[in-house]
């Protein structure tokens, strides 16, 4: 393990040398994050880097994301500041996800200044809309079938219970998936995950196993029930971009 983390912080290294980027954050994302990894899952490095002032006046402006590997060990990308805060702007899941991952690789005081703005931009209907999308997905391309990949169960179960998290509590839900095992959850489906969890931590990602009755009943039901509760709920995005403008200014050190 130490090997690897060696290995990810030489790349976020190289990057910032060859890119000419400066990296606030840099964190796990996916099942290692969320606390499910399987024994060959490799790991998603997302980081949010910011470049010199000047490149944010240029006409030929940069890219806003960086791509820099995907084999099957290292999954390494990340998105431009300007990205990051309008995609905060835009009450994007996925960024309050990095922002609150429990491995990180690297941060930033910068990075612990733009995250408490962030937290003003937090929309309940966006998250619940991206999670019910999320596992909707899911459940349609992978788990239909006879047999399914005990992994795809996860990436339905968790962004569920992570939707049935912000209307029980409306608020950010936290990213470790036993976290959001804490909640009140009916019994049979409890005994239904925990058995997943146990198998799926010796289970290699591609393997085909039998649908478990329980939890496939779960995420049929939860999608039509977290659809209808994102269609039904009020437009809570914060619309004055006021924060947002002040603490771009402020790190890429504007004046």
């Amino acid at each position: 393990m130490r090997d690897i983390i060696a290995e990810i912080n030489d790349k976020l290294v190289e990057i910032e040398k060859k890119e000419g980027v400066r990296i606030l954050h840099a964190v796990e994302s996916g099942s290692r994050a969320w606390g499910f990894a399987s024994p060959d899952s490799d790991y998603d490095v997302r980081f949010v880097y910011v470049r010199p002032a000047a490149d944010y006046l240029r006409l030929d402006e940069p890219r806003d994301v960086i791509e820099w590997q995907l084999d099957e060990v290292l999954d390494i990308n990340g998105w431009d500041l300007k990205k990051a805060l309008t995609s905060f702007a835009k009450g994007n899941a996925t960024l309050f996800e990095w922002s609150d991952s429990p491995i990180v690789y690297r941060t930033t005081d910068d990075w612990k200044r733009i995250k408490e703005v962030g937290k003003q931009y937090f929309s309940e209907k966006s998250a619940v809309y991206h999670y019910y999308g999320t596992a909707n997905k899911t459940f349609n391309e992978y788990l239909c079938g006879e047999n399914v990949r005990y992994k795809k169960y996860f990436y339905a179960l968790r962004p569920l219970l992570a939707a049935r998290y912000i209307e029980e509590y409306h608020s950010i839900p936290p990213v470790l998936f036993d976290d959001l095992m804490k909640m009140e959850i009916d019994p049979e489906l409890k005994k239904g995950i925990e058995y997943l969890l146990k198998v799926k931590k010796v289970t290699n990602e591609k393997e085909q196993n039998p649908h478990i009755p329980v939890i496939r009943r779960f995420i049929e039901t939860e999608v039509v029930k977290q659809k209808t509760i994102a269609d039904n709920m009020a437009d809570d995005h914060n619309k004055d971009w006021s924060a947002l403008n002040d603490i771009f200014l402020k790190v890429i050190g504007f004046s």
